[in-house]
Order: C-alpha cells, then structure tokens, then sequence
C-alpha cells in the first residue's frame, strides 16, 4: 500500500479536528433541544381537566379523543424538530469538513514549504553528481524555527563538501602532471627512435605500435581525469556501436581456455569512445580473471532493450553472495584472491565501469549468476 505524504496526514489531521470539534457541538446541541423540547410542548399542551368551548363559547371537559391528537401533535412536532436538527447539522458537518479540509491542505503545503526549498535543492546538488551544484544554498525567509535551523545545518554540511571537492580537484590537477609527464617522455624517446637515420625496419614497426599505444593511454588518462575532475563532464560525443567496441575487445583479449560467446546485435550510442572501448575492456577482463580454472565460460551480449544501448557480460566463478556484490563496484575493493584467476587486481575494474557509465548518463548493475560467477549489465542512452 502507497504510504502517505506528510501534506496529506497534516491535511486528514486538520480536517479530523474540524469534523471532531463540529461532531461533538451537533451531539451536545441534539441533546439538549432533546431535553428542552418535553417542558415547551408541556406548558403548551392542555392540562389534565382543561376545558374547551366551541367558537370561544362555554367551556366543557376535554374528552380523551382530543387528549390523544394532542399528545400525538407533540409528539410529531418534537420528532420532526429533531430530525430536522440532525439532517441540517450533518449537512453543515459535511460542509464544514470539506472546507477544513481545502484549508487543512492550504495550510499544510504552506507549513512544508521550507521543506519543500530543502529537498529540491538536496535533489538538484545529487542530479548534478561528482560534487557539481555544491556552492548551492538554501535560502529561507521567515522566523528562526526548527526547520530554518535544519536549512543552516544542511548549508553547513554543503560548505564543507565543497571544500573537500575543491581539495580534491586540486589534488587530482597535481596527479594529471605528474601521469601525463612519464607518457611524455616516452612518446618523446619514441619519436626519437623512429627518426633515428640507423634505425632497422623492426624497430621502426614496434616504435610506431608503441607511440599508438602510448597516444592510447594518454587519452585513457585524459578521459579519467576529467572523470575525477568534478567540474568537468562529458561534452565531446561521438557516435559509438556498442556491437563494435565489443567485437574489436574480444578479438584483441586473451580468454586462454575459456569458451567464448558472443551475442552482438546493433546497440548504438554517443559518447567518449575511448572510455566506452575500456568498460568494455573492463568487463570482459573481470570475467576473464574471475572466473572457474576448468570449464569455464564467459558470454557477451549487446542489444537495444527500451530504448537503452545495452552490454551484459555473463561469466562462470565462485559463487558471490548477493549481499556482496555491490562492494565490487567500489574503489580498491576485492572479495579475495581465491577469485582472481591468473593475476591479481587494484580493484578498479568495475568501479571505473560505473564511473564511465554514470558519467555518459547510463548505468552499470551486476547480479550473481546462479550457480557461481556474476552477470554485469551496463546501460546506456540511445543514440
């Protein structure tokens, strides 16, 4: 069942007090025109041995016959006035609720209005991601309540956030030199190389293998470092076919026993296809590494499911309890050695993957696979 907003509990609140309050005033008013009624009609009423002329003429005893319509006439009036008292009080009691309850509902979305101010900006600053939107602030008008307090809290909070990403885009500026500059200098060396007047025709093949590389990974590092760098996203796009990225990766990367699947339909995107090409370098690595020393599989698939680009990489391993499976995507995290096959991991495979993902505006989830090994999906806009 839907739960309640706090608008709607504040409102049937309101309202609950109205109707209560306009309930017991009807209660009280009925039983006491109830209690008022028997002494009118009584001294309305003819006495034991009263008397009634005809056309005002002398007076005789009143026979029964006109005791009884008397007593019926009262009896009829009061009922009726009661009846009536109750049909138009909870008429007015109805009334009165529907108009607690606009005006309940009025004065709640008025009292949640702060909290309103809070949660859109809480929901701006996390759409924004990777600490973008931190310098906002809340800004209240008003008395110094409760919820102004939980405003300047939570400015608080935003200020030395902001401060730690600052810390850490500087920190992260100071990195890119000192990674970009030993790429440098080999492309340098290489360069050098491959102009060199002796140099043999071999090595001027495995200078220039080099320097692709080498120019590879200096886009990789450019790549990730605007990841890191908060401030920064992705605004260069190209058009990339998840199929494609996927079919050059498995035929560059080893499996070694491993049986290969593949699955590859058209799955089209747009975004840095040097990141795109190593998530799924990262994937089909991880499945390789973590997988089964005999009998093992892994299995690539790419396709357009609801209007999301789509890879899902399935591999045999050990078994990975559910509870578990999140950790992996985060930094230097790893479930143990027992699961590395053939080398041993930083722990960054996956978290680069969500980062990667994230950042062209998709998603990366894994689940384990029953029976031992894990199903990684990453999704992606369509192009």
């Amino acid at each position: 069942m839907k739960r309640m907003t706090i608008r709607t509990r504040l409102t049937l609140i309101y309202g609950g007090l109205f109707v209560l309050g306009g309930g017991v005033l009807l209660t009280l008013t009925y039983f006491l025109v109830a209690a008022r009624l028997p002494r009118v009609f009584g001294r309305a009423s003819l006495p034991e041995g009263a008397v009634i002329g005809p056309d005002g003429g002398p007076a005789r005893p009143a026979p029964e016959e006109v005791r009884r319509i008397l007593v019926d006439a009262e009896k009829t009036i009061r009922d009726n006035t009661l009846e009536q008292l109750l049909t138009q009080g909870i008429f007015a009691l109805l009334v009165v609720a529907a108009v607690a309850i606009a005006l309940g509902w009025l004065l709640a979305g008025g009292a949640l209005q702060p909290l309103h101010a809070i949660t859109g900006t809480a929901r701006r600053i996390a759409n924004a991601g990777s600490g973008r939107g931190l310098h906002e602030r809340i800004t209240l008008r008003g008395p110094r309540d409760e919820v102004y307090e939980l405003a300047d809290t939570f400015n608080e909070m935003l200020e030395r956030l902001d401060r730690s990403f600052d810390g850490q885009r500087r920190l992260v500026a100071n990195a890119s030199h000192e990674m970009r500059t030993p790429l440098a200098i080999n492309r340098s060396l290489l360069e050098l190389a491959v102009t060199r007047p002796d140099a043999s025709p071999d090595l001027r093949r495995l200078a220039e293998s080099l320097l692709q590389v080498n120019e590879r990974h200096e886009r990789l590092i450019d790549g990730l470092l605007t990841l890191a760098d908060s401030e920064n996203e992705i605004t260069e796009r190209s058009p990339v076919d998840l199929a494609e990225v996927a079919t050059h990766v498995t035929e560059q990367l080893r499996t070694g026993d491993l049986s290969l699947a593949r699955d590859l339909e058209a799955a089209p995107t747009t975004g840095d296809p040097i990141l795109l090409e190593r998530v799924m370098q990262n994937l089909v690595e991880n499945a390789i590494k973590h997988n089964v020393e005999r009998d093992g599989w892994l299995h690539v698939r790419t396709a357009t499911e609801q209007g999301r680009a789509t890879v899902t990489v399935t591999n045999t391993g050990p078994v990975i309890p559910a509870y578990e499976v999140e950790t992996l995507f985060q930094p230097f995290r790893r479930l143990g050695r027992e699961r590395v096959n053939g080398g041993r991991g930083f722990g960054l495979g996956l978290s680069i993957v969500r980062a990667v993902a994230r950042a062209h505006g998709g998603e990366a989830v894994a689940v384990p696979r029953d029976g031992g090994g894990l199903i990684v999906t990453v999704r992606l806009p369509e192009a």
